[in-house]
């Protein structure tokens, strides 16, 4: 191959590799803005899972007092179920102890119990007048009985009914507390599975990057062994050059050499006075010549 040839060669190696370099360039600022982007993604899903753990634990912390509410509420009405059931029997504890009562109303047992205890206080009786009228005290205390009954479980009835409306308000409070609760939790839990969400399509696009980085470094294989091909070429080429270039300028040398030391040999024979130059030339060849 002539010089130029191989000049022409290197030259058409240089710009390939230059088209190559090239590209390489475009493909590694593409990696480095898919890098760059898939990043970012990966911090925004990094922030995104922890809101979300914030938002399950938040969720799960009212989920926790609403179940601690519901059980409040159910014993609420476990006892106002009670409560019902006892004021229903002691209604039935008066309806069935108003069969039992005199005919007499209850002030006019009560004035003539008062007036026989008054008389016996402050009359002066004899024995059997006494007697008389401590047996009547007794009956009438029987009959009053009745009445002092349902007096207590009407009292009884009337001390539950004010528990019970204790109960009611408790339980108003417990249901409008479990409302707010209950919508708090739903709005969290609605939240969170909105961060899932975004959190699950910003994970499936930065995989998508990562996949499109590795099909980009992909790219760069055959470019390189390409680039590694031609710098091999372009070497091999350059030494041959250089080896070329070696070899001529020797025998440009060793011809520039022996012109010179004929045209000293020449003088010499002549008569002419030699240089320095051209002696030492002379007397290299000679020595040279006993060497061989």
């Amino acid at each position: 191959m002539t010089e130029p040839q191989k000049a022409s060669d290197i030259a058409a190696i240089s710009q390939q590799l230059d088209l190559l370099d090239k590209q390489a360039i475009e493909i590694h600022a593409e990696i480095r803005r898919l890098i760059e982007k898939r990043d970012k993604l990966n911090e925004q899903f990094k922030i995104l899972r922890q809101e979300t753990r914030k938002l399950k634990a938040e969720r799960d912390s009212i989920n926790e007092k609403v179940h601690a509410l519901k059980s409040q509420r159910d014993e609420t009405r476990t006892t106002i179920h009670t409560i019902i059931e006892e004021i229903k029997a002691a209604r039935e504890k008066i309806s069935e102890l108003k069969k039992k009562t005199p005919k007499r109303s209850h002030s006019d047992l009560k004035k003539e119990l008062e007036d026989i205890e008054w008389r016996i206080q402050t009359t002066s009786l004899d024995l059997q007048e006494e007697k008389k009228l401590i047996e009547n005290v007794k009956d009438l205390e029987t009959q009053l009985s009745a009445y002092r009954k349902i007096e207590h479980q009407a009292k009884r009835i009337a001390d539950l009914q004010q528990g019970l409306k204790a109960l009611d308000e408790a339980g108003e409070k417990l249901h409008t507390e479990l409302s707010a609760l209950s919508q708090k939790s739903q709005e969290t839990h609605e939240k969170m599975v909105a961060k899932i969400d975004e959190a699950k399509k910003i994970k499936e696009e930065a995989d998508a990057l990562h996949y499109a980085y590795l099909q980009g470094r992909e790219k760069t294989n055959p470019l390189n062994q390409e680039r590694r091909k031609l710098v091999e070429q372009k070497r091999k080429l350059q030494e041959s050059q250089r080896q070329q270039d070696t070899t001529a300028r020797k025998t440009a040398e060793k011809a520039l050499k022996e012109k010179l030391e004929s045209q000293a040999r020449e003088k010499l024979q002549r008569g002419e006075k030699l240089s320095w130059e051209e002696f030492q030339l002379l007397a290299e060849e000679d020595e040279s010549e006993t060497q061989d």
